[in-house]
């Protein structure tokens, strides 16, 4: 990589070791992906996990002086208290690494903002802007639908990135490696959010490469929420950093367009049968459930007044938690969600994710139901069955307390 005489001071201690060290980090990664130069970011996010390595790098940061240049968002953690008062005494062991982490990004600056969605509320990038960006919902997102430029930057690059202020000019920040190679012919009904989910799972079952792909035959536009849980799923299921849909995301106003100059590799077709075995594989059969939990990446307010109003009046059978940042957690507390939920025995937690460990050890072993094939993913680690129904009818078999189809 060519580095400025400012960077080359940085790599040389002259802004601090901290700096220095993940400067270091960047030109490593720079090299690696052949990078020719650095470019200035103007936001970043980072995918805070309160887990071993995240801590460990954080600390490791912050022992060398570092403060983060663009303060990022970051990722849920777990709130604490909530959890303590309705759940379960978080074990020490829960208790000490979630507080050390986050004291450890407080320290070095970020925003303590909680939320795996920032792109729809906290931190909303521009067509063209150039930012660093983590977790998995995320980079497809700000990359597909808005058109800012991010790589599928990890928690520690991202937060490199945060620290010196700029990323390597490769990927995903280059206008020709933007452009679509794979044709993915969609010849099934794409209406619902669940649709999507479907979908999202879907294609990287049929084309595993890291390839960017155009989907075609779409013909409604996605609901934020619908673009949210499409980008997740593509990016848990497989590795779709980036994405078009033709004559929907920005980039792609025309099939031509989105491809460029490039050439089409492989066209996939999804059928409504591949999708029909693709909910059958991964859905998994009805059954008795212990709790339920949405939020992965956490839900949004519309999405929070669709389970109320399913709830409205009713009672629910076993527990239910619903992961939001804090910013909807307030929206449903002021149009009366919250209360809806809680009158039915559930419970709206804010800050908070479900793959923070060991804070929900009482579902352990468990069945549960979810409407994110995320949520079901992350989980299975634990022992944690999530039976996975459209956001609905997983609230109905909370009520219940079991999945009939």
């Amino acid at each position: 990589m060519k580095l400025t005489g400012y960077e080359q001071d940085i790599l040389d201690g002259k802004y601090g070791e901290g700096m220095a060290y993940a400067l270091g980090i960047q030109v490593a990664i720079g090299n690696a992906f052949d990078a020719d130069c650095f470019v200035p970011i103007t936001r970043t996010h980072v995918a805070l996990s309160a887990q071993d390595a995240d801590l460990w790098f954080a600390e490791k940061l912050l022992s060398k002086g570092a403060k983060c240049k663009i303060p990022p968002t970051v990722n849920p953690s777990i709130n604490l208290k909530y959890l303590n008062d309705h759940l379960f005494e978080i074990p020490e062991e829960g208790v000490n690494i979630v507080s050390a982490t986050n004291e450890a990004y407080r320290k070095l600056g970020a925003q303590l903002t909680f939320n795996c969605t920032p792109y729809l509320q906290q931190n909303v990038p521009a067509y063209g802007e150039v930012i660093a960006f983590s977790e998995s919902s995320a980079t497809p997102y700000v990359n597909s639908v808005i058109g800012a430029r991010t790589n599928r930057e990890g928690s520690n690059s991202a937060l490199c990135a945060a620290v010196t202020g700029m990323v390597p000019r490769y990927g995903l920040l280059l206008d020709e490696n933007r452009k679509a190679e794979i044709e993915v012919d969609v010849q099934a009904k794409i209406e619902s959010d669940f649709d999507y989910q479907i979908l999202g799972w879907c294609y990287p079952e049929k084309y595993k490469g890291l390839e960017i792909p155009i989907f075609r035959g779409i013909k409604k536009r996605p609901t934020p929420e619908g673009f949210m849980n499409f980008g997740a799923q593509l990016n848990t299921s497989g590795c779709v950093s980036m994405y078009h849909i033709e004559g929907i995301t920005p980039e792609a106003p025309t099939f031509e367009a989105a491809v460029g100059n490039k050439k089409i590799k492989e066209v996939i077709t999804i059928t409504e049968q591949d999708l029909a075995d693709t909910r059958q594989r991964l859905c998994r059969e009805p059954k008795k459930i212990d709790f339920a939990m949405f939020g992965c990446p956490h839900i949004t307010i519309n999405q929070v007044a669709t389970i109320a109003r399913v709830c409205e009046g009713r009672k629910f059978k076993v527990p239910v938690w619903l992961l939001v940042s804090s910013l909807t957690k307030e929206l449903a507390v002021r149009m009366g969600y919250n209360a809806i939920i809680q009158r039915a025995g559930g419970h709206i937690v804010s800050d908070t994710c479900i793959d923070v460990p060991p804070c929900w050890q009482p579902y352990y072993h468990g069945v549960g139901v979810t409407d994110s094939p995320k949520c079901a993913y992350y989980n299975e680690i634990r022992d944690i069955e999530f039976i996975i129904r459209p956001i609905e009818e997983a609230v109905e078999a909370a009520i219940i307390g079991e999945v009939l189809k």
